[in-house]
């Protein structure tokens, strides 16, 4: 049909303007004048109000500085800051709109799919943009939502009208040109619900070019970082083997590599965080009290009195309190304490995958439940009765629970809740939410059924996606983190066979004690150091490959344990490798 060819260009016309197409000065000016434009204040006014203030106190701050303190630290530092306060005014309007297309782009899929549930039933057309204003979860697209219902019932605008006046005011291409399609069709008399049936192909389609692009660049994102963490390593091990020939201080160029590590790490963090594709996999912001949250909650706790045990006793082994000497090889005392954290992290792991399974369930139930509905004209507790009775794998039992309480003439909405809480699926919960809402507003349970199916099948097949990249994700830390150890701890030991050889050869009291400075090595502090760096990286890897799956936090806690455990039987490797290899007599 032509319509469909039309909304397949539509859509691939969106999805080349509303992701990002890289930087250029001329671009980014050019942008940041568009993103002036769609501010709620004017540009005079905001220019007068916020940005020559910003410069008048940019430039009057470091003069202030100088004349009453005169030191020339804090006169950087005001200098500085001064730089700071215009920069940030004046780039604050593209922030701000570069958030809010971000957050229409993170939601817009089930935006589209509500907004079809909602057209397909016998409420009013204005009544449908009403509910979605509602939805504070859909961020932006809520406000344009609310807009737009303004528009028509305060300004006495058509709905066309209003459509077509806030695509010309959206930042974001991708519900710009959304909106001006939709304004057409109102215009044209053409039912709302037809339109968007038929967008669903071209809409779900530019949903999965989104979220695949967004693998690929998690993708390259894994490439650069291990080059980089790599050449850091190198840069920590030369800046450990250096100061003996040219005789400086080890400690201050490693403990510099070192948090330029954990910098870059960061950067690498906010990077995943911006890139990996917004979907949950954890239903939150219940207030239902549920054996599982109790749990998880159980085991941190327990897993932080352990952890101060554990502390504690390996405090007491190193300070030889209790007179054992050293029966732990000193390494092993880094992952010890952090062993039970374990605990919540597995709990939170194995919970997730009994989410997942529901998630793969839950099409099948949902387009069943529409189906017999539809079929035999009666109420959901009728046809759950029959359908409780079914196998649909680890949704089962929630389904029973469902069906006990729908029996028991509890709250529609409440039973579903609850429902939704307990499976913890987010998806379960938002298209869940829809068949119920649909339901309850006359629309057809078959119809909502396959709507609902068709875009949770997608959407599970993008997680599949998900899962490899993030298993090919974790397994590339998990090496980048014994490989990284192994380096560091060469270094060390390597510094370690200096300071032994300088010593046994007396090279301070030779010609080439003033070529050779092993005395420089202070070797517990660089120790120190490298279990600090350990630290860092573990966590700071855990924190990436949480924002790759975004699952639940406590999942955290989990790669943090295992990459510590890895780093330190590393670092024991090698350690003991090398001094086998090395004697001296």
């Amino acid at each position: 049909m032509a319509t469909d060819s039309g909304s397949d260009s539509a859509a691939a016309s969106v999805q080349d303007l509303d992701e990002p197409e890289g930087l250029g000065l001329r671009r980014l000016l050019r942008d940041l004048l568009r993103d002036y434009r769609y501010m709620d204040v004017s540009i005079k006014r905001y220019v007068l109000l916020a940005v020559a203030p910003s410069f008048l106190l940019g430039f009057m701050l470091p003069i202030v500085v100088l004349v009453y303190v005169g030191t020339f630290l804090t006169t950087f530092i005001a200098l500085l800051a001064g730089l700071f306060f215009p920069v940030v005014v004046v780039f604050y309007p593209k922030v701000l709109q570069d958030r809010r297309r971000k957050q229409i782009r993170e939601h817009f899929h089930l935006f589209i799919t509500h907004l079809t549930i909602l057209s397909t039933t016998n409420i009013d057309r204005v009544e449908v943009f009403r509910t979605l204003a509602q939805e504070d979860e859909y961020d932006a697209i809520a406000e344009e939502m609310a807009r737009i219902v303004g528009l028509v019932d305060t300004w006495n605008q058509s709905l066309e009208d209003a459509c077509r006046m806030r695509s010309e005011r959206v930042s974001s291409p991708l519900m710009s040109d959304f909106l001006e399609r939709l304004a057409y069709t109102v215009g044209a008399g053409r039912d709302i619900s037809e339109f968007l049936i038929e967008e669903q192909d071209s809409i779900i389609g530019n949903f999965v070019v989104r979220y695949e692009s967004r693998l690929d660049r998690l993708e390259l994102l894994k490439d650069v970082y291990m080059s980089i963490v790599l050449s850091m390593t190198f840069g920590a091990v030369f800046a450990m083997v250096i100061p003996f020939i040219v005789g400086i201080n080890p400690t201050k160029p490693v403990a510099a590599v070192i948090i330029l590590f954990a910098f870059v790490q960061g950067v690498f963090v906010f990077a995943i965080h911006s890139v990996s594709p917004s979907d949950p996999v954890w239903f939150g912001g219940s207030s239902v009290s549920l054996d599982r949250n109790v749990h998880l909650r159980a085991m941190l706790l327990l897993s932080v009195a352990l952890c101060l045990v554990l502390g504690g006793a390996c405090y007491a082994l190193l300070t030889n309190t209790f007179g054992l000497g050293h029966p732990i090889p000193t390494v092993f005392y880094l992952a010890i304490p952090f062993t039970p954290l374990l605990l919540p992290g597995y709990v939170a792991y194995t919970a997730e995958q009994r989410i997942k399974e529901r998630d793969e369930s839950f099409p099948a139930f949902i387009r069943a439940l529409g189906a017999v509905e539809s079929v035999k004209q009666s109420s959901t507790s009728s046809v759950l009765e029959s359908l409780r009775t079914k196998d649909f794998g680890a949704l089962t039992e929630q389904i029973d629970n469902l069906y006990k309480r729908l029996a028991l003439r509890v709250d529609s909405q409440e039973a579903w809740r609850y429902f939704a809480a307990e499976a913890g699926s987010y998806l379960i919960q938002k298209f869940s939410d829809m068949y119920v809402t649909g339901r309850r507003m006359g629309g057809d349970p078959k119809q909502l059924g396959q709507l609902i199916e068709s875009n949770i099948s997608e959407v599970l097949k993008l997680r599949d996606k998900r899962a490899q990249a993030t298993g090919t994700m974790t397994g590339t830390l998990y090496g980048i983190t014994a490989a990284n150890t192994f380096a560091l701890f060469v270094g060390l030991q390597v510094a370690q066979i200096f300071q032994t050889v300088s010593q046994q050869m007396n090279l301070s009291q030779s010609r080439l004690g003033g070529l050779l400075s092993a005395q420089v090595y202070n070797i517990p502090q660089l120790q120190f150091l490298l279990f600090v760096a350990v630290l860092v990286n573990a966590l700071l890897s855990s924190l990436i490959l949480r924002y790759t799956d975004r699952g639940h936090l406590s999942t955290i806690l989990h790669h943090f344990v295992i990459q510590t455990w890895i780093s330190v039987i590393v670092a024991f490797a090698t350690i003991r490798i090398t001094e086998s290899i090395i004697t001296f007599s």
